[in-house]
């Protein structure tokens, strides 16, 4: 029995209770489905609820008396082995071993399917997420958001949402001079302009201009007037920078589906448009000779000003015509990753939000990633050889490898910083959590090869279904089961709360319930021992782990390795 059959079991339970009139209930009040949890003491059962506690008031009865009906009603229902109320009306399940282990058949049934959950299904979702700026490596900030974004789009997939990833090239600014200036200055062998760019980069992309140029049969830029110079490291060095940033997130497992151009917004007209929307709903005003958006209406602490004195575009209006253009593309969600230093950015951006009509925090949603902090041998990583003043995605790579970059950034919550012991994640040991969760599921099929050379399998010799859950018996497997039976809920809570450490955490807490239960449970028999549906069935439940550990770290995009 599955978490959701188990909810459902409930919900059947309280529409019984009103039906027969037991229960002073609305019927409309009676929920579809009822959170149930692991209880924090395993002698507690398999699972618990305070359903009764919600909802005696409602019903004029006490939550004791309450529970009580609803044990005696849920204790009938198969695959249910008891119910005790506990307290003032907790209620404590303990499920039937067999009817327990019948979800072995079912994941391996399901196989890459299992844990996929519908709870997202019907909504286009936009994920923006890294949008580096084209002038230099990505660093280790984006890095995070590289490992966390790909990760909940798999997420968000896997509960049935249409996700478009998708990246805002920002090639429209006073940061994209800087960074042609920044090449022509090293191309001509002058110092870097002082608001400039500086690392070994600069150099290798202001050789790379120069040699694409001569290669096309074009003159070297370095010969150009200033003005025409500029322009040529500009458009060659731009697109140079951004190929490789296309290419190392390739490379780290990340492809977008959208390379957005934030010059298209201007060239395109909508920016203009999108100001008149806004102009026409109420929201523009003019004051000191410039346009304003009367954000503070819709609890942004200062309206902005969209349009400056100069007739230029304020940075917040291609903000708010990217937003626009999202929306008019059809999707219903837009998720929005930023670093630590946009908190300012939120409240702003739920006001145009709220100004377009929209639901802030649900048709736009940002998340805020903390700092990410390396070291090595206890001291600070600080210095990058290429890019000289940060740590960039190249490398972290270099140094853990990609699958402990991606795993390791995307365990822990945005909402924290992060301290990465580079030491420890490229060390084979149980300390390296990724090294944890894949060394699990690469003894998944050592077993199942030790398994076949002992002669077991599924199946018996004759062919027939050797499975039989009621011979599972050992606490191990209990918890194991219970392990296994929780990861379609953790997807979907992962996706609703666009949390995918929830994922990483989980498969850590399933490694170490598949190692203990390795200990303590053998699947090929000792010595001269014959092969039993003992045996065969707990190869069934190692399988079936194997499974939901490829499953888990699919989602992340970590690979599942067969040796280590």
């Amino acid at each position: 029995m599955t978490p959701d059959e188990l909810s459902r079991a409930l919900s059947a339970a309280l529409a019984a209770a009103v039906a027969d009139g037991t229960l002073a209930l609305p019927a409309d009040a009676v929920p579809d489905s009822v959170h149930v949890e692991r209880p924090r003491q395993r002698e507690h059962g398999d699972w618990a609820t305070n359903v009764a506690l919600q909802l005696a008031k409602k019903a004029g009865t006490t939550p004791r008396a309450l529970a009580e009906d609803l044990a005696a009603r849920l204790s009938a229902t198969p695959g249910v082995k008891a119910v005790d109320v506990a307290g003032p009306g907790f209620l404590n399940i303990t499920l039937d071993a067999g009817a327990a282990g019948e979800l072995a058949r079912t994941i391996l049934a399901a196989g890459e399917a299992y844990g996929r959950n519908e709870s997202e299904a019907g909504t286009r979702i936009n994920l923006e997420f890294v949008s580096a700026n084209p002038t230099g490596p990505i660093h280790i900030g984006g890095v995070r958001w590289a490992a966390v974004g790909d990760s909940l789009a798999r997420v968000l997939e896997a509960s049935g949402a249409e996700v478009t990833r998708e990246y805002y090239f920002n090639d429209h600014g006073a940061q994209i001079d800087r960074f042609a200036r920044s090449l022509l200055a090293r191309a001509l062998g002058e110092p870097a302009p002082e608001d400039g760019y500086g690392g070994q980069y600069i150099s290798e992309i202001a050789d790379a201009v120069i040699a694409d140029a001569l290669a096309a049969g074009e003159p070297d830029p370095r010969t150009l007037p200033a003005a025409e110079a500029q322009e040529a490291f500009r458009a060659r060095g731009v697109d140079r920078m951004f190929g490789e940033i296309k290419q190392s997130l390739h490379e780290f497992g990340v492809d977008f589906d959208v390379y957005f151009h934030e010059d298209h917004l201007h060239e395109s007209g909508a920016v203009d448009r999108a100001v008149q929307r806004l102009r026409d709903a109420g929201h523009v005003f003019e004051a000191d000779g410039a346009t304003w958006l009367r954000t503070t209406t819709f609890g942004d602490d200062k309206d902005r000003v969209v349009i400056k004195s100069d007739g230029e575009a304020a940075y917040i209006a291609g903000d708010i015509a990217y937003y626009l253009d999202k929306r008019e593309r059809g999707f219903d969600d837009v998720i929005i990753m930023l670093g630590a230093d946009h908190h300012g950015y939120v409240a702003r951006m739920m006001a145009v939000c709220a100004a377009f009509g929209d639901e802030p925090r649900k048709n736009l949603q940002i998340l805020i990633g903390q700092l990410v902090n390396l070291v090595k041998d206890g001291e600070a990583v600080r210095m990058s050889k290429r890019a000289g003043t940060v740590v960039t995605l190249e490398d972290l790579v270099d140094a853990v490898g990609v699958d402990a970059a991606r795993y390791s950034l995307a365990r822990s919550s945005v909402d924290s910083s992060i301290d990465l012991d580079l030491g420890l994640l490229a060390r084979a040991t149980n300390e390296n959590p990724v090294y944890y969760v894949q060394y699990a599921h690469s003894r998944t099929v050592n077993v199942a090869l030790n398994a076949a050379s002992h002669g077991v399998s599924r199946h018996r010799e004759d062919g027939s279904d050797a499975f039989d859950p009621s011979l599972l018996e050992h606490p191990t497997e209990a918890a194991l089961i219970g392990r296994l039976t929780e990861f379609p809920r953790i997807v979907g809570q992962a996706a609703e709360l666009r949390e995918p450490h929830r994922v990483a955490r989980y498969l850590e807490a399933l490694a170490g319930d598949y190692h203990s239960w390795y200990h303590d449970c053998r699947v090929t028999p000792k010595g001269d021992e014959e092969v039993t549906d003992l045996h065969r069935t707990r190869l069934w439940l190692s399988d079936a782990s194997r499974q939901v550990l490829a499953n888990g770290l699919g989602l992340l995009g970590v690979s599942a390795p067969e040796r280590m």
